[in-house]
């Protein structure tokens, strides 16, 4: 490009950018992100409408570069001045920024990270190590309520805890089958499967995704007719980041009681837990349908005394009445104690303020408040169980917390009832007929200044340690891992099959990931969507790896 036309076209810039900089701030800035400029001109050009796109275009030359890229990061862990950032932000409010934006970037040399709500594990959403442009969709996140067609169409960056009160305003016997944590973005969600306190009874959440808007590599807009069913299927599970943009989603709400029953009781080693949670592995997976039992298990010091015990939270919710569900527990689960006293009937909305941890008082108006949600500091894992674990194997659990500061949780989340209806294959999530339970770890890093500290290590090392002592008691080829808790320790090596498989076929079994593959290498050949852990495409042909 000639140093004459570039300084035009900055001069232009610098008129119509509502973050007005000097030509020396830009210049400087563009020694740290060579190239920018470039993307800013290609913007401008192609832009019907620069002088209100440039409102939505955020570089490190603005004072709210850092607190646009901050606000969505909902891992406190990353948020440290070597994390690499973006070289340009991009907050769009319509679909024809996104195209321009993907066009200007490929033209450029830069890759595209997507940002629907920052709760990416790894930050690969909005952090990468080569020059990259940021895709921010909080400015769209708008949620269409068909009650009388029970769907919704939701856009990339609304969150789950918008899209359940906004059905809440609607309508009281209707609800989407999602997880529980209300800052989540539905766009990153259901790209990787998606799973919450209705999926015993109505599936993981991509299986109920009917349509899609999502954008091409060549900058195409497809529904799923256009697409084709290859490509929707990829995008279900599959890590729908990997393939393109996702615009929004048209999802399938499923019908709900207007109260459900929610219960909480802990238990603890001096109540003989061990007993009621090795029977929890039974009952939890095969009990009706329409109970969830959720638990969390975590040590502690037993009131100020230098004795630690393991507490387990045992946390329901029932598709129904009180009425109903304690003759159902009394039969199965009478071992467990609930009574009607700890039992509350509420909406199914209601519900996920109370398991995400918040008093059931709490207005349910805090699922729209971005801010007002408390945010992580945390490394994550993810394991399968598909045979119980012996009580052998649960003391050992129990020894190996006790060594634990206090920083690590336990999430047991049971499986069965209609996620034994799909098969594995139905979309690229694999966990299903035969899975007892999915498994969360973690270790926080809170009162530490970094994840990098020695107590942090220290942390670090035990969660490894308590990988390793679970390996016999998880699934095995593949140990299965949950892609949304992705896990850069499983490997990123994508040069060839047999490197991609190491953590490829842990999220998504082997004939899934091929599979996977094999759309990848038709919809984006060159490998313009990329990440550590996405969808490869191979020089050599996929027939060729065994």
């Amino acid at each position: 490009m000639k140093i004459s036309l570039l300084n035009s076209s900055v001069f232009v810039l610098v008129l119509t950018l509502s973050f007005s900089v000097s030509w020396g701030a830009l210049s400087s800035i563009l020694e740290v992100t060579p190239g920018s400029e470039d993307f800013i001109i290609c913007l401008e050009f192609n832009s019907k409408n620069f002088a209100s796109d440039s409102q939505l275009i955020v570089t490190p030359a603005n004072a709210s570069f850092l607190p646009v890229w901050e606000v969505a990061i909902q891992n406190t862990r990353f948020l440290k001045p070597s994390t690499p950032k973006p070289s340009v932000i991009v907050t769009p409010v319509n679909e024809t920024l996104i195209q321009t934006a993907l066009y200007c970037a490929k033209k450029h040399g830069y890759e595209i990270r997507i940002r629907s709500g920052g709760h990416d594990y790894e930050a690969l959403s909005y952090s990468a190590d080569v020059p990259f442009v940021m895709l921010d969709f909080t400015n769209m996140r708008s949620i269409d309520v068909d009650v009388a067609n029970s769907t919704a169409w939701v856009q990339t960056g609304a969150t789950l805890g918008e899209l359940y009160y906004a059905i809440s305003q609607k309508t009281d016997t209707l609800f989407f089958p999602g997880g529980t944590c209300p800052t989540v973005g539905v766009g990153g969600y259901m790209g990787g499967g998606g799973y919450g306190n209705l999926l015993r009874k109505y599936g993981a959440a991509a299986d109920n995704a009917v349509d899609v808007r999502f954008v091409d590599v060549n900058g195409n807009i497809l529904d799923r007719k256009l697409m084709g069913e290859d490509l929707f299927w990829a995008i279900r599970g599959g890590g729908s980041s990997s393939f393109g943009i996702v615009l929004a989603w048209k999802l399938r709400l499923v019908p709900v009681p207007p109260t459900v029953t929610v219960f909480q009781i802990n238990k603890t080693l001096e109540e003989g837990l061990t007993k009621f949670f090795y029977k929890y592995q039974y009952v939890g997976p095969t009990i009706d349908r329409n109970l969830l039992i959720r638990t969390q298990v975590l040590s502690e010091y037993i009131g100020n005394s230098t004795k630690k015990t393991i507490r387990i939270l045992f946390e329901g919710v029932y598709q129904g009445t009180i009425d109903a569900l304690l003759p159902l527990l009394d039969k199965k689960f009478p071992e467990l104690g609930i009574t009607r006293e700890i039992c509350e009937e509420m909406p199914s909305v209601r519900s996920i303020v109370v398991f995400w941890g918040l008093p059931i008082s709490t207005p349910v108006e805090i699922l729209t408040n971005r801010s007002a949600i408390t945010k992580l500091n945390n490394k994550v894992k993810s394991d399968y169980v598909r045979t119980p674990i012996p009580i052998t194997g649960l003391k050992k659990i129990w020894n190996k917390f006790m060594e634990n500061d206090e920083s690590a949780l336990l999430m047991m989340y049971p499986f069965g009832g209609r996620m034994n209806d799909y098969s594995e294959t139905a979309i690229p999530y694999p966990h299903r007929a035969g899975v007892l339970f999915q498994v969360l770890k973690t270790v926080n890093f809170n009162g530490q200044t970094s994840d990098t500290t020695p107590t942090s290590l220290s942390r670090l090392a035990w969660m490894q340690s308590l990988e390793e002592l679970l390996t016999p008691y998880v699934s095995k080829n593949p140990r299965e891992a949950y892609s949304n808790n992705n896990d850069l320790d499983l490997g990123v090596g994508n040069a060839n099959y047999k490197e991609a498989s190491v953590w490829g076929e842990r999220y998504w079994k082997r004939g899934n990931f091929k599979k996977l593959i094999r759309i990848k290498a038709k919809v984006d050949p060159h490998n313009f969507f990329r990440h550590p852990q996405s969808i490869p495409v191979f020089t050599s042909p996929l027939s060729s790896f065994k």
